[in-house]
């Protein structure tokens, strides 16, 4: 017999950003909030401090502060008429493993997407009509806007400390800033982070093409600085280990440093740690939930009961909960009917390795989100009349700290592989090679899926998640653009060598790294026929079940999801909080 925890009037299933801002708010509001998270609780002062944090082998090279693929993974297939086989090791889809979720070990790039990408649909067939979307590209508006998510986006980077600086500001364009970027209402409440050698001569070399750089927008507090919460950070020491690190500084934006330790002051607040969620409980009738079950460290099974039920795992991880809990209709390529698993997209990536003759890019020092970045050729600034795709990529160095491990296989082409001439090599490279990165657009196809696999398991008996996935021409048409644009930028910064890298050149693999914003499977949209969520990220067939995160974006922008995330998180809990609790229900009528 199932044991049964206390009834909640909320359960939350994963502590990351998405989890512990809804829970933050709704908490606040009154409400008693049970969250569940499947890995351990990490404490920063205990498990990061700067004696530990730095360890390179462990959290970099190991990612041992990711999901062992061992206790979940993936199967993949390019296309149906392979046979999906499991991932082994992670390298595109980094699943969490902790309270905090990836939003501990995440490089800290925290990007608000621009009005085109919530309306990919409606602006392309305004500007170019409907010859412009490729064949079996999947464009669908999310439901929600830009202007309706930028208090949200402004609530979420003051919570998080954000580093940057507007580019445009009550309908006025700033010098030094993102010219492109949707308008906004208030500064970022912290300056951009210092500029680096990397990032002076990728701005002069994009310069001299007539292009617009910026400073990236950073998750790493650029001064100290207490956050609405009331949680204090410190100032960043450009340590540069950030990207699947924690931060014992207390400087990287995280769950962990700023909301967590204002959540747990909560007396109606509960986290249940090392629990893993295996589906949500529905009512006889099937259309509301009940609240889920789970699994303790110790595979002992427990019901927690719940008015409403939150999904806030990794994006994988919530779709694959749907499924297995039969919410939703799951997608059939055959019919092209269905929602759970529909409009699973990744992201373009191409750019160029560079190689300077003389240079010292001090690789000694930086931060995961140190960057300086061009937008000219992202989503849609420019025009795309006869290129045959939509979308683009942002372009961008990063001045993050080059890692010894990591950066061994740095090299320009014709060096040599060991040996003395090896060490002679990599001396040189270390302070004079490095890359431009095209973060681009991805649009999902009908023919890319996610659904339940019917061989592998895992070890508590249920399917694992089957991923099947390659670039469209989209994808392919944008990326090889991107390419030759990072080309033209590298040879302007006056780079010895430059060498053209494209990841959608050939077919996608989940151990060619590239990126690891994996998006969609349960996204929002207008209609339930194309989507499982409404604007609320409020489940069509199950009024209170609500799924936040990168599941819910029917494409992804040029641009890291987090921003994105949080804001939806934070807009999702005002619509739960004001239009929810006082009639449950639908919250939009079809």
């Amino acid at each position: 017999m199932n044991n049964v925890r206390p009834k909640a009037d909320v359960a939350i299933v994963g502590l990351g950003w998405c989890g512990s801002l809804i829970a933050e708010e709704l908490t606040r509001a009154g409400l008693n909030v049970v969250a569940i998270e499947r890995g351990p609780w990490f404490e920063t002062a205990t498990d990061f401090p700067p004696s530990v944090d730095t360890d390179e082998l462990r959290w970099d090279t190991r990612r041992s502060m990711l999901l062992p693929p061992a206790v979940e993974t993936t199967t993949f297939r390019n296309n149906t008429t392979q046979t999906a086989l499991p991932t082994r090791e992670w390298n595109l889809n980094e699943l969490g493993y902790n309270v905090g979720g990836s939003g501990t070990h995440w490089a800290g790039m925290a990007w608000r997407f621009t009005p085109f990408d919530f309306e990919p649909y409606s602006q392309t067939i305004k500007r170019y009509g409907k010859q412009q979307i490729a064949k079996g590209v999947i464009l669908q508006d999310w439901g929600v806007t830009y202007d309706d998510l930028e208090p949200f986006y402004d609530r979420f980077e003051k919570i998080a400390g954000v580093s940057g600086k507007a580019g445009k500001l009550n309908g006025e364009v700033i010098e030094g800033g993102n010219p492109y970027e949707g308008n906004r209402t208030s500064e970022y409440p912290l300056p951009a982070l210092e500029s680096m050698r990397l990032t002076d001569i990728f701005a002069e070399g994009a310069k001299k093409i007539g292009l617009k750089p910026f400073m990236v927008p950073a998750g790493q507090a650029s001064r100290a600085y207490v956050n609405p919460l009331g949680v204090r950070m410190g100032p960043c020491t450009y340590c540069g280990y950030c990207l699947y690190y924690g931060c014992g500084n207390f400087s990287k934006s995280s769950p962990n440093a700023c909301v967590i330790p204002a959540l747990m002051q909560r007396e109606n607040f509960t986290v249940l740690t090392d629990s893993a969620v295996v589906r949500v409980n529905k009512a006889e009738d099937g259309k509301t939930a009940t609240g889920v079950t789970y699994l303790d460290k110790n595979k002992k099974e427990w019901v927690q009961p719940a008015d409403i039920v939150i999904l806030s795992a990794f994006q994988m991880q919530n779709v694959r909960l749907l499924l297995l809990s039969k919410i939703g209709v799951p997608y059939n390529p055959v019919t092209k009917t269905g929602v759970v698993g529909r409009a699973y997209s990744f992201q373009t990536v191409s750019g160029a390795a560079i190689h300077f003759k003389d240079e010292n890019l001090n690789q000694y020092i930086g931060a995961g989100a140190l960057s300086s970045q061009v937008d000219d050729w992202n989503g849609d600034n420019f025009d795309h009349t006869g290129l045959g795709f939509i979308g683009g990529a942002g372009i961008l160095v990063v001045a993050r700290g080059a890692r010894p491990i990591g950066n061994a296989d740095a090299l320009p082409p014709g060096s040599p592989r060991w040996g003395k001439e090896w060490k002679k090599a990599y001396t040189h490279a270390f302070q004079n090679t490095t890359f431009i990165f095209g973060q681009g657009t991805s649009f999902s196809h009908e023919d890319y899926y996610l659904d339940l696999d019917p061989e592998y398991k895992d070890d508590n008996g249920n399917a694992l998640l089957r991923v099947t996935f390659d670039y469209n021409d989209n994808d392919r048409l944008s990326a090889k653009f991107i390419e030759e644009k990072s080309v033209e930028i590298g040879k302007a910064m006056g780079a010895e060598t430059v060498i053209g890298t494209n990841s959608a050149s050939g077919a996608y693999s989940p151990y060619n790294f590239a990126s690891d914003h994996t998006i969609g499977g349960a996204v929002m949209g207008t209609d339930p026929k194309t989507s499982v969520l409404n604007r609320y990220q409020q489940c069509w067939d199950a009024h209170n079940v609500f799924v936040l995160g990168a599941s819910s974006f029917p494409n992804n922008a040029g641009y890291n999801p987090t921003g994105t995330i949080g804001a939806l998180s934070l807009w999702t809990a005002k619509a739960i909080i004001e239009q929810y609790l006082k009639n449950p229900g639908p919250l939009v009528k079809v």
